[in-house]
């Protein structure tokens, strides 16, 4: 039996190369839809500038495939389509960025943050992180603000009068249920774009400034759905991006999904 003897500068090196094939793999399982993740909100545009286009809802158990639980709902995006945001995945791919006031909807796979609404209570089946709001509810919009793309409260008797920010709960119908979606939010950027959420559509051909818009009754069957416990998430991709990444980003294969 012979023993391979290595010298303390073979070793490190051998260290060091270990260390860093774990830390690849480890950037590479990290790149797509987090594992703990088992409710995907998939919606797919055309092309970059599309403002309209498909979303579905899929669901999965630890480690199993992706299953349809709806059939394509019709959403609108941007009204200048689409642009990489900033979330889990995306981030990091060359070409058109998200900014503020641009128009166009961020485009990768993002966290899910809380529900705000009008009611007291989310809508029946729903059990989710919830905040129902009053007028004192804002969100900041001002890449001035320290507050930039925050959910914030103020006075409102006495609102700030050196920053702008949205209302949240403006009597809009629009904006009677919002789901936020986490883009730009960890921490915020600066003008790289505030405010992005799901919410009832205005008209069916009424784009937004890069939120996801969608019929309200579709809205509410999405919001009851959701569950904290199973960390949902979003991606948004044009056709041929989607083609590109859903096997890397662990996304629903394309011809089990009816947004197309």
């Amino acid at each position: 039996m012979s023993i391979l003897r290595l010298s303390s500068g073979q070793a490190l090196r051998r260290v060091l190369f270990g260390a860093g094939m774990i830390a690849i793999a480890s950037s590479a399982r990290a790149d797509g839809v987090p594992t703990d993740c088992s409710q995907l909100i998939v919606a797919m545009a055309p092309d970059w500038n599309s403002m309209r286009g498909k979303l579905q809802l899929f669901e999965r158990t630890h480690g199993g495939d992706w299953s349809a639980t709806t059939s394509a709902l019709p959403v609108l995006f941007g009204k200048n389509g689409l642009a990489w945001g900033t979330g889990l995945s995306g981030q990091d791919e060359p070409g058109l960025r998200k900014k503020e006031r641009d128009g166009r909807a961020p485009a990768g796979i993002f966290a899910i943050g809380k529900v705000f609404g009008y009611d007291a209570k989310l809508p029946p089946g729903g059990d989710y992180p919830y905040h129902q709001v009053t007028e004192a509810d804002v969100w900041s919009d001002d890449p001035r603000s320290p507050n930039y793309n925050r959910h914030i409260v103020i006075n409102p008797q006495n609102p700030p009068d050196n920053y702008t920010h949205e209302k949240m709960r403006s009597g809009d119908f629009a904006y009677h249920w919002l789901v936020e979606i986490r883009h730009n939010s960890d921490p915020p950027v600066p003008g790289a774009g505030s405010a992005i959420f799901f919410h009832i559509r205005r008209g069916v051909n009424r784009a937004t400034t890069g939120c996801t818009t969608m019929a309200e009754a579709d809205l509410i069957k999405m919001v009851a759905w959701m569950r904290a416990s199973r960390h949902p998430c979003y991606v948004l991709l044009p056709a041929d991006e989607y083609q590109k990444r859903w096997r890397r980003w662990d996304l629903p294969p394309p011809e089990k999904t009816a947004l197309q």
